[in-house]
């Protein structure tokens, strides 16, 4: 039996964007649509494998991971090279799961 994956898009946080974290730790983040959990895996690909499209650095062939709650089957793709704190500000606002409406 052939098992289906859902597709979510995952972040990869670089530069400015990460100084949060450790620089040797390069992950993408990710969160599950159907059960909604945050998830985290180490990437595969280097940065010079990214291709430049629609205002974000992307990654297009994706990753696969499980949700570690549902163990769903994920297709991360496209995986988004963000670098510095205005593109972590555009991008969560862009794929932010509650909308926000203005008055």
């Amino acid at each position: 039996m052939a098992q289906r994956s859902l597709e979510t898009v995952g972040v990869r946080y670089t530069g400015w964007a990460a100084l949060d974290r450790d620089p040797r730790d390069d992950r993408v983040e990710y969160r599950c649509p159907q059960c909604g959990t945050a998830g985290s895996k180490p990437a595969r690909r280097p940065r010079g494998e990214y291709r430049f499209s629609d205002g974000f650095l992307q990654d297009l062939q994706g990753e696969m991971s499980v949700c570690r709650q549902c163990r769903q089957h994920l297709r991360i793709a496209p995986v988004v090279l963000v670098h510095d704190m205005d593109e972590k500000r555009r991008f969560e606002a862009i794929f932010s799961p509650e909308l926000v409406t203005s008055n």
